[in-house]
């Protein structure tokens, strides 16, 4: 569509988001700009010039601020303004707190980004103090601007969702420490036990054999290499059953009974760091089991929320990996676009272009990391199981033009990823290599057809 105004795409996104925010915070309202804390809470009214109606301190909760609420709208029904706008910078849980007391005063609620109110600051006067006194007004004059974004509303569904997700990372991070714990520890007083596996850690037969030795010798293999090789083989196949597993890897099983053998460590540290190494190998254990029940929990998230088909019609896009993204980002058809996701998320590109001059792009880095997370991790399943996905990069990586480093092309795969599954799930429908590789939407039904 020709637009003989010039009005660009991202004009009428930005126009539409101050539209939707003048209705939150209209010139008929007063702003009460709060700044949260544990038990003193600084409330202002404004204008929308900024200028203070009133200003008081509350020595109070935050749950104990509906009195501060009913306050402020005396004092701006007072001056003359028919309701009141409330706005809080989005820190630790007590805006969510405020946000429902608001909403039970039937008050527009909006949050400004503390990273805008700590730029406001010099902007003021020239100066960077902080204050509760200041930062109330800043809050009130970055609303007045609507320099702020209404929160996103969540449900009982997707707040789950949200919470399981940071339970899953918070795992992730434990089962990922605990492993460098004992990489680190063995590298010291036993490095031959690390290259008796190509991937010792994923393998259950070197887990379970490390631990049949931990356990009996405490640092001395002495008894260990008593029980000679079909004893310990015996005693490693009790441990795998105990584990649930069936079979072992006989080539790891006898690669460490020889590694046995090895004199190479700090001999003098070996009993300590075997003990510290069994007690990582329970953590690491308990991490495993809470971190499987949490992505079984997360799945069925998915399912209640049925979107588990869609969003797993992206070839390679796993169910736990489609909840650990939707954990993040919340309800996708909250976005206006597929780009807003990829912005939301840090991975959009940041132009530096001024007159003729053109910087190197680069990526911005806001947004939410773990959503970031979420994205990069998805691009290993999707290149080793979808063909588009492969076939892009390897086009990226290997094109005589431009070409990417690997991280780069993973990068840009992330990007799609989000992209792809903002369009599969705000459409309904599931994911087309056709459309994904920049083909033409195909009709699906007679009715497509004859139109």
């Amino acid at each position: 569509m020709n637009h003989g105004n010039g009005v660009s795409r991202g004009d009428r996104n930005r126009n539409a988001r101050l539209a939707k925010l003048r209705t939150a915070v209209p010139v008929t309202n007063a702003i009460v700009g709060i700044d949260l804390a544990e038990r003193k809470q600084m409330v202002v009214v404004t204008d929308h010039d900024s200028k203070v109606l009133a200003r008081r301190t509350f020595r109070c909760k935050a749950w104990d601020l509906g009195a501060a609420l009913d306050w402020a709208g005396e004092r701006s029904t007072r001056a003359g303004y028919a309701g009141v706008t409330v706005t809080c910078e989005p820190t630790g849980h007590r805006w969510r707190v405020l946000g429902q007391l608001a909403a039970e005063r039937g008050m527009s609620f909006v949050c400004v980004q503390p990273m805008l109110t700590s730029g406001a600051r010099k902007s003021e006067d020239l100066t960077t103090d902080k204050t509760d006194d200041k930062d109330a007004v800043l809050i009130a004059r970055l609303t007045a601007e609507l320099r702020c974004y209404l929160p996103e509303p969540v449900d009982e569904t997707w707040g789950r969702l949200r919470h399981l997700g940071v339970r899953r990372e918070q795992l992730l991070d434990e089962h990922v420490a605990c492993v460098q714990q004992i990489r680190d520890l063995l590298e010291c007083v036993w490095p031959a036990a690390i290259s008796t596996a190509q991937q010792p850690f994923k393998s259950a037969t070197w887990v379970a054999s490390m631990h049949v030795i931990i356990t009996r010798d405490c640092g001395d293999f002495t008894r260990t290499r008593r029980l000679g090789p079909v004893r310990f083989e015996h005693a490693v196949r009790k441990e795998l059953t105990r584990r649930g597993k069936l079979r072992p890897c006989l080539r790891i099983l006898r690669n460490l009974y020889a590694a046995l053998a090895d004199p190479a460590g700090v001999i003098e540290h070996r009993s300590g760091a075997f003990e510290r190494i069994a007690w990582l190998i329970e953590d690491w254990d308990t991490a495993r089991a809470k971190l499987a029940d949490t992505e079984v929990r997360m799945v069925a998230v998915l399912d209640d929320l049925e979107l588990t088909e869609l969003a797993c019609s992206i070839q390679g896009l796993s169910p736990v990996g489609a909840a650990a993204i939707l954990a993040e980002t919340g309800d996708l058809h909250r976005f206006t676009s597929s780009r807003a996701v990829v912005k939301h998320a840090g991975l959009a590109p940041r132009q530096r272009m001024s007159g003729t001059f053109a910087g190197r792009a680069r990526l911005s880095g806001a947004g939410r990391p773990r959503l970031r997370t979420a994205a990069w991790r998805a691009v290993w399943g999707a290149v080793k199981s979808n063909p588009v996905y492969a076939a892009r990069y390897r086009h990226l990586t290997t094109r005589e033009t431009n070409k990417l480093k690997p991280t780069q092309a993973q990068t840009v795969l992330a990007g799609a990823i989000l992209r792809q599954l903002h369009a599969v799930i705000t459409t309904g429908r599931a994911w087309d290599p056709d459309i994904a590789t920049h083909g033409t939407l195909k009709p699906t039904t007679l009715a497509e057809v004859a139109a």
